[in-house]
């Protein structure tokens, strides 16, 4: 903390002044997200359509279906 707050006190406005200066016409280029941020979504709902896909085609599973009417009870054994 101390070299910190001795590399702040020995800062005078003409150089705080000349670093703001440089980092404000520093220009930034585009970052990840902007790069690919489209690209990665577009990949991620392409995967998860695939994956659904092929769960409610291939898996056999049933899906929401009622047991009423297709489950009769058995009576009770007594022994």
């Amino acid at each position: 903390m101390v070299p910190l707050a001795q590399s702040l006190l020995s800062l005078s406005g003409r150089s705080i002044r000349q670093i703001v200066t440089r980092q404000a016409h520093h220009k930034t280029g585009p970052d990840f997200h902007d790069k690919y941020g489209n690209a990665v979504l577009v990949g991620g709902l392409a995967f998860c359509v695939a994956v659904w896909g092929y769960v409610a085609t291939q898996t056999g599973l049933t899906w929401n279906v009622s047991p009423i009417g297709k489950i009769t009870p058995q009576n009770w054994r007594e022994d």
